[in-house]
C-alpha cells in the first residue's frame, strides 16, 4: 500500500519504502560519480546534497522510532554520497570526520530527532498545517491541567 508516498507492506512494515529509495539513490549517486570528475568540488557537494536529502529527509518523520537496521540503510546512503562528494573509498578512514565536520551533516538518527523537533515548533508557533497543530497541545493550555508538574516543564499532551 502507497500512502503519503510511502510504501507500507500489509505487515506495516516499511523495508519495500526503504528498498526503493535506496536503490534509487545509490543508482542517482553512482551517475554522478562517474561526471564528478567533470565538476567543481562545491558543485557536485551541491548536487549530492540535494539528491541526498530529497532521499534521506523526504519522509523521514515516518521513521521515527524504527529500528537501527532501517537507520543504518539510510546511513549507508549518507556515507556513500559523502564518498562520492570526498572522492574516498569504501574503506578510506575519516568518514564520520567528513560527515561531521567538512559536511556539516547530521548521522541519520540525529536527522530524524532533528526533522521531528522543527516539526513540534513550527506546530507550537502556529506555523504548521492546522491538522498538526491540533494535535501538539501544551499542558498549560488545557486548565485542568496547569497545576500538573508536567505544566512546569512545558511538557505536551499526547493526541
Amino acid at each position: 500500500m502507497c500512502l503519503l508516498a510511502v510504501t507500507i507492506s500489509s505487515d506495516f512494515s516499511i523495508d519495500k519504502h526503504l528498498t526503493s529509495i535506496s536503490s534509487s539513490c545509490f543508482y542517482r549517486l553512482h551517475q554522478i560519480r562517474r561526471i564528478c570528475r567533470l565538476l567543481d568540488t562545491e558543485s557536485a557537494k551541491t548536487l549530492v546534497h540535494a539528491i541526498v536529502s530529497s532521499c534521506v529527509d523526504g519522509y523521514n518523520t515516518v521513521l521515527v522510532g524504527s529500528s537501527k537496521a532501517n537507520t543504518d540503510r539510510l546511513q549507508h546512503l549518507l556515507n556513500a554520497a559523502a564518498q562520492v562528494v570526498s572522492g574516498t573509498h569504501k574503506f578510506d578512514r575519516g568518514l564520520t570526520h567528513l560527515l561531521h565536520c567538512k559536511l556539516h551533516w547530521l548521522d541519520v538518527p540525529q536527522r530524524i530527532q532533528f526533522k521531528l523537533r522543527v516539526t513540534v515548533r513550527r506546530c507550537l508557533q502556529g506555523n504548521a498545517p492546522q491538522y498538526l497543530v491540533d494535535c501538539c497541545k501544551c499542558t498549560t493550555d488545557v486548565t485542568s491541567r496547569q497545576w500538573l508538574c508536567s505544566a512546569s516543564r512545558h511538557q505536551l499532551i499526547m493526541p
